[in-house]
């Protein structure tokens, strides 16, 4: 029947998360099975919904763990380097993405129901990795021009999603375009020259536009 009394609450939770984490990494969203992570952990499946409440919440859980590896996986590019973090925070959402295709395209899959938001926790916990591109791109403006680094930042993270959407499924291939990163790096240089910051921009590299 399963191992009811095995773990604590706590211990579960983890349990749970680690499980319905890697079983994501697996299969994606559209396979995903909270029936099968059950089974992996020797548990019926209303154990889980007893844990998180509901199937969104236990995917909304997943989703975030998710966002903390992404963070985790742009400081650790940046952290040895002293010149162009701007390129290499970019470089680090195309690597995160490449590498972790179901996991990523599971974030923007998954939607909540209107009648239910998301948890203030989740939405904190998520929140570091945009903290991570805010603090890059305010070190790169001038004092002036601080303020508007949060609101820069959501508009490069949205173009530089864009840019990396369109290299997993083809469209630029199918576009002709070869080298979507160095666009992207491009483009978010270009806004952020516009914004005052001090850019060097290699065209010939980077696809700089006339």
């Amino acid at each position: 029947m399963g191992r009811r009394s095995d773990h604590s609450r706590a211990e579960l939770e983890a349990l749970i998360l680690a499980e319905g984490h890697r079983h994501m990494a697996e299969v994606g969203f559209g396979r995903f099975s909270a029936r099968e992570v059950a089974k992996r952990i020797g548990y019926a499946v209303g154990t889980l919904y007893n844990v998180f409440g509901s199937y969104d919440l236990l995917i909304a859980a997943i989703n975030t763990r998710t966002f903390e590896l992404w963070a985790d996986h742009l400081e650790a590019r940046l952290a040895s380097l002293s010149q162009d973090r701007i390129a290499a925070l970019v470089e680090g959402y195309f690597s995160f993405a490449s590498e972790n295709v179901n996991l990523w395209t599971a974030i923007y899959d998954h939607r909540f129901p209107s009648e239910m938001a998301m948890p203030e926790q989740f939405g904190l916990r998520r929140g570091v990795l945009t903290d991570v591109v805010v603090r890059e791109v305010a070190a790169v403006l001038p004092v002036s021009a601080r303020d508007c680094a949060p609101r820069l930042a959501r508009s490069l993270v949205a173009t530089v999603h864009g840019h990396c959407t369109f290299a997993l499924t083809g469209s630029f291939a199918l576009l002709g375009e070869t080298a979507p990163l160095d666009m992207a790096i491009a483009r978010v240089k270009e806004s952020l020259a516009a914004a005052g910051a001090a850019m060097e921009i290699d065209r010939g590299t980077y696809g700089g536009l006339d």
